[in-house]
């Protein structure tokens, strides 16, 4: 048995889905039972809990083989990163009563620093948080999700696709989240390790790749457009982050475009991602239909 965070999400989802392809079983902590019905059809045992809720993690890591574990994304985070905090202590809690056999957990390029790179301070928070647990624990550090980039199905039908990272032909790491799901189940299931490994998953990919693979779903020639920086805060504010508080988020692109939050920093293993931006574009088309 297995214990996976966020199944309804898509690294979480992917994670389970790889898992139960492997004939394991499958345990998910869940708020809404309904959101996870399809979960449940599929033989995954769901227990009733919240992130923030200590005592409902250690009962869900009761008798698992490994767990993995995810942050639930926050865009618009406190100044002090309290939503992240508040679940590290919880984890934290829980781990070290239960203390599974191994854990696994969502990280991300750039979590080696402390500061300087946004949102992804809370995937550093939760790597320290992490640091004193007694089981044995890798860390995943993912590029760029594909995912990312699912709005260009619609926003790009007039053949350009405004994002963040400029220049446009520049690499940096990208990954979908089918592979981070794949090597979350590969960790858990395969051969035991003593201490903590931190794990990078992705390849290097341009945005102006990522747009020519689109264009060939699309069927039409696709370009990426750099967003101009001053319009950064205005366009976040379309993607749903409330006005005034984009900060984190234009500062964690500010940190991928300065080019640190590459691949190969010491210390760490590597793993290349196998599934293509046309892929994640192709699968997602085919499912809007």
């Amino acid at each position: 048995m297995f214990l996976v965070m966020g199944i309804t999400g898509k690294v979480g989802g992917a994670t389970a889905e790889h898992l139960l392809a492997h004939g394991k079983e499958v345990r998910a902590l869940v708020r809404n039972r309904d959101k996870a019905a399809n979960w449940a059809n599929q033989g995954v045992e769901l227990v009733d809990g919240d992130w923030n809720d200590s005592a409902a993690i250690e009962r869900a890591l009761k008798g698992v083989e490994g767990a993995f574990v995810m942050l639930p994304p926050v865009w618009a985070p406190s100044p002090d990163y309290k939503e992240a905090r508040s679940v590290i202590a919880s984890y934290v809690e829980a781990l070290t009563k239960a203390a599974p056999p191994r854990v696994v957990a969502l990280s991300s390029m750039g979590a080696n620093r402390t500061s300087g790179h946004g949102v992804i301070a809370a995937l550093s928070l939760l790597e320290q948080g992490f640091r004193g647990l007694t089981s044995p624990t890798a860390f995943v550090r993912a590029g760029g999700f594909f995912e990312n980039f699912l709005y260009g199905l619609q926003v790009a039908q007039g053949g350009m696709l405004p994002v963040y990272y400029n220049p446009t032909n520049r690499k940096s790491t990208m990954v979908a989240t089918n592979d981070i799901g794949a090597q979350v189940a590969t960790l858990l299931t395969g051969s035991t390790w003593s201490g903590q490994r931190i794990v990078e998953i992705g390849s290097m990919v341009t945005a102006d790749e990522v747009a020519e693979q689109l264009g060939e779903v699309l069927n039409l020639a696709v370009k990426a457009f750099a967003i101009p920086r001053a319009g950064w805060a205005e366009a976040f504010e379309q993607f749903g982050i409330p006005k005034g508080h984009s900060g984190p988020a234009e500062e964690m692109f500010e940190a991928v475009n300065a080019g640190w939050m590459d691949l190969g920093v010491a210390g760490t293993e590597h793993v290349a991602g196998t599934t293509s931006a046309r892929a994640v574009f192709e699968a997602a088309s085919n499912v809007n239909g």
